[in-house]
């Protein structure tokens, strides 16, 4: 056990320390974004984003989360094989949903929108392969390229004037160069090797896997389409300024979740697959208590100082950013705390337990959103989101240990 966490720490720091990097650049460039894009641009940007999130949970149907389970280097050929035909049926979908759009009056923008599904997609995929690879310093290599190469995109693109093609085109090229960290052959053949899996073959894993398509991507789904649906109410209800308000303040201050989380849940989920159930449920509170800890004080700091933080560090037009984070600190801090166990439901096989807990927190909370918009505004919304949230949480967090199954669905000593 205590070689077991010291592996954990280890693999975590390694992921964190490159993940240190990959947020530095967005961090000190973040307030030149702001002074070169107003918040009507990053509105558009944060639509954008919510729609190519619910392409990209379709994007290898889920199949690509199973990649850790794998028990021999074929199945993990015949799954990446699966993995490679799902993306491409889904960037050709979403390439028709572009094109629908235009011929609706949409921006040109939304051309870009399968590029950056195939981009996302294959980055997702080629994660998973990594960390079944234990290839920790690759997945560091690829964060530091992908957001910090995003953020000096943006801000060339700012310096151009380009406008939200500048927003929405850095990243893609970020996450182009991020792949090539990623990209590792099969041992079965090659990249080549993967388009010579049978239908057959294909069929076989995709059945045996069938709880990820089944389960995990409607639950993934469902948060994408929350995040999608929460962007047009606000656009709705106030406009395209207080999106892109609500886009900058989640954008940074989930920024924390997306360094400590991922890295967190790439090292945790592998451990818990193969630890003992006792052992398990020990991993997870102790991780539960140490993510807690560390959230404390974003939240102190969120509640005391948020609109003035905002307003210093990114221009006094974004004071309003500030209060919306103030009225979401409690909602960001235990959103802090969640964003890495999502793994744990798909290591322990509770994945419709999850499916059906994820469906009552998106309704409770688009209800808050939309009751507290109607109410209070944007600062209204906010308010109702951290106060059904905690609820929700809370409830999450007390009832995820009785998960843990007896026995595990993989045997230890694999």
């Amino acid at each position: 056990m205590a070689a077991s966490r010291t592996g954990l720490l280890r693999a975590t720091f390694t992921l964190l320390a490159g993940g240190l990097l990959a947020q530095l650049l967005p961090l000190l460039f973040g307030p030149w974004l702001t002074r070169l894009y107003p918040p009507e641009q990053f509105g558009h940007y944060t639509l954008f984003l919510a729609v190519l999130a619910n392409f990209v949970v379709l994007a290898c149907a889920r199949y690509d989360f199973a990649l850790p389970l794998a028990r021999d280097e074929t199945e993990a050929r015949d799954l990446m094989a699966l993995c490679v035909r799902v993306l491409l049926w889904v960037t050709l979908i979403s390439a028709f949903g572009a094109l629908a759009a235009l011929t609706m009056g949409a921006s040109m923008f939304w051309l870009w929108l399968p590029v950056a599904v195939a981009i996302a997609g294959a980055g997702q995929w080629l994660t998973q392969w990594s960390v079944r690879a234990g290839r920790f310093t690759a997945l560091s290599g690829s964060r530091v390229t992908q957001y910090g190469g995003a953020a000096l995109a943006q801000v060339a693109g700012g310096l151009a004037q380009a406008g939200i093609a500048g927003l929405i085109i850095g990243p893609l090229l970020a996450g182009s160069l991020a792949l090539a960290w990623l990209r590792k052959p099969s041992p079965h053949g090659g990249w080549s090797g993967l388009r010579t899996v049978s239908r057959s073959a294909l069929r076989t894993i995709a059945l045996k896997h069938r709880d990820f398509p089944l389960f995990n991507t409607p639950h993934a789904f469902a948060g994408a389409l929350q995040d999608t649906l929460a962007v047009a109410l606000l656009i709705a209800f106030t406009g395209e300024a207080a999106a892109g308000f609500w886009g900058l303040a989640l954008r940074y201050l989930k920024a924390p979740a997306t360094l400590i989380g991922g890295a967190v849940s790439q090292v945790l989920y592998p451990r818990l697959v193969h630890a003992t159930p006792a052992d398990a449920r020990a991993i997870l509170l102790q991780i539960m208590s140490i993510l807690a800890l560390t959230a404390l004080p974003l939240v102190v700091l969120l509640l005391a100082f948020g609109p003035a933080l905002f307003a210093s560090v990114f221009g006094e037009p974004w004071r309003e950013a500030g209060t919306l984070a103030r009225a979401l600190a409690p909602y960001i801090g235990l959103h802090f705390v969640a964003a890495p166990l999502g793994v744990v439901t798909l290591a322990w096989g509770a994945q419709a337990w999850a499916l059906r807990l994820a469906l009552v927190g998106q309704v409770m909370f688009l209800g808050a959103l939309t009751l507290g918009l109607y109410i209070g505004g944007v600062i209204g919304g906010a308010w109702a989101v951290s106060v059904s949230m905690t609820l929700y949480f809370g409830w999450f967090f007390w009832h995820l240990p009785a998960q843990c199954p007896r026995p595990l669905p993989i045997d230890k000593e694999l």
